[in-house]
């Protein structure tokens, strides 16, 4: 085991202090609290249920073979996995700027105070997708078995997000325009991955130049666009997702997390002097 994974796992009880922080700190003085959890997700879907289902009359097939159809299941599915991925980035791009007294003043594994902002929106997360599946439960579809294969696909996403969130954490404190530019990016990554739309509206191939391009299979090398077609294979469709898709979330998870965790030690260094 690796001395910085061994370190942060001898301070769990720091971490679980600062997630705790960051769950108080995140709704605090406001009337509805945490319902606010709901409310800006069910919100969300509202918009884009009409923007997309009404105004665009884009067409969503009914699952399968679960039967279950309507445009905001299909939604959900896929909203919750990008609102949870990108909250993560950007609650990270502040985490270590806004904890700069505390770095400077003691020294303790400063992932963790990455890895508590991921597991706020983690636990965020993980309140919607329990609601949605009450609520498939409650309309008769059982859900039930897929559920345990979902949580160890939203683990792989959780570890995708914080090497991503590692990175551009530490980047962030050298490069303050970091956090301006993903802002941007993330709004271009959003329509990269098939969460308002179905990935079979991405044509088979394309052609550029004279050359057949095949968009759809670079389309589906974005881990992104993976991970939102295996959660609605999973809650959606109610079935298994093909094993490759879950052996390449796996590779993209194991890698980012190991490549985020490298580049944050090597940054981290000068970090105090820098804040």
């Amino acid at each position: 085991m690796p001395a910085t994974v061994k370190e942060m796992f001898d301070r769990r009880e720091l971490l679980v202090n600062l997630t705790l922080r960051d769950l108080r700190g995140r709704f605090r003085r406001s009337i509805l609290g945490w319902a606010w959890t709901l409310i800006t997700p069910l919100a969300t879907m509202a918009i884009y249920t009409v923007v997309f289902r009404y105004l665009l009359k884009v067409h969503i097939t009914p699952g399968n073979p679960s039967g279950l159809h309507g445009f905001i299941f299909f939604l959900i599915c896929g909203l919750l996995f990008w609102n949870y991925f990108s909250m993560s980035l950007t609650n990270a791009m502040s985490t270590l700027i806004g904890n700069a007294a505390l770095i400077q003043r003691v020294y303790f594994p400063r992932q963790l105070l990455v890895v508590a902002s991921v597991g706020t929106n983690l636990i965020t997360a993980a309140i919607g997708y329990g609601v949605l599946i009450l609520v498939l439960l409650a309309m008769g579809y059982f859900v039930l078995p897929w559920v345990v294969v979902f949580i160890a696909v939203l683990l792989l996403m959780t570890a995708f997000t914080t090497g991503l969130s590692l990175f551009l954490s530490a980047a962030n404190v050298y490069f303050r325009d970091l956090e301006y530019v993903v802002t941007i990016l993330l709004q271009l990554i959003f329509y990269s991955a098939p969460v308002v739309y179905p990935s079979s509206l991405i044509p088979v191939r394309i052609h550029v130049a004279g050359a057949a391009v095949p968009a759809r299979f670079i389309y589906g090398l974005n881990p992104l666009a993976q991970f939102v077609r295996v959660s609605r294979f999973l809650l959606y469709d109610m079935r298994m997702p093909p094993l490759h898709d879950l052996i390449y979330m796996a590779c993209w998870s194991v890698a980012a997390l190991w490549a985020g965790n490298w580049a944050f030690k090597h940054m981290e260094r000068r970090m105090p002097e820098e804040l």
